[in-house]
């Protein structure tokens, strides 16, 4: 009775699929794993950490079956190393916002701010979107001494939470707080300013349950998803 109960338990772990998931997908995520359990009932378990922390963790032998990662970089260098099965493949273009947690109405009220939260745009996607955003729209300049940096997105919504009150920030994740995702406390950013925030995914491992997740972030279903949650689909 006891093997029986222990090669049940395997069985069922093995059925997950567990997903590292950069941190702006962190509300998506909750949608397609529900969406996808509805549809196989196989259980998605998602690991969220921003795309760097992931992929080390990858290469250090974490069991991870999916990546979803906020840029195109990491999952290219796992496939070059032969650590996923797949090429990477763009699933969403992130969104950039301006977040004020005290509300905004434009953008110029940036130069009597006393501090701005941005992502580290030598690491996170969305600052370095940031950057040339504001550079493109020739603000760069007078608002650079105000920056307080953070390691990665979600870093950096706290800190306009609970720091700077401003912050660029991923669209995604004023889904964190329903009361704040209104349009009083954001601004989008016109993409015609910013290069693409291309997120890609990959397969990490040859495993059926895998594959359909995989292929489920390519249904009609989950863009629509995708797109309830600020991302843009095309």
């Amino acid at each position: 009775m006891k093997l029986l109960i222990f090669l049940f338990f395997i069985t069922s772990l093995f059925a997950d699929v567990r997903v590292a998931t950069a941190g702006n997908v962190a509300f998506a995520i909750k949608d397609l794993a529900n969406h996808f359990y509805q549809k196989t009932h196989i259980k998605v378990i998602p690991v969220i950490s921003s795309s760097g922390n992931l992929t080390n963790q990858i290469r250090r032998g974490a069991p991870f079956d999916v990546f979803l990662s906020a840029n195109m970089k990491y999952p290219e260098f796992l496939y070059q190393n032969k650590l996923a099965i797949t090429k990477p493949k763009i699933y969403a273009k992130g969104r950039l916002v301006l977040f004020a947690k005290n509300g905004i109405k434009n953008i110029y009220e940036l130069f009597s701010a006393k501090r701005i939260a941005i992502a580290n745009p030598k690491t996170a996607p969305y600052g370095k979107a940031t950057i040339e955003y504001l550079k493109n729209k020739h603000l760069y300049a007078k608002l650079k001494n105000k920056f307080i940096i953070a390691g990665n997105i979600s870093s950096t919504f706290n800190y306009a939470l609970q720091v700077t009150n401003y912050g660029f920030i991923a669209k995604s994740l004023l889904f964190k707080f329903p009361n704040l995702n209104n349009k009083n406390h954001y601004i989008d950013l016109d993409t015609k300013y910013y290069s693409p925030i291309n997120q890609g995914i990959v397969l990490l491992k040859n495993k059926p349950e895998a594959k359909k997740f995989y292929n489920f972030i390519f249904s009609k279903e989950a863009k629509e998803i995708f797109l309830k949650y600020g991302y843009i689909i095309n």
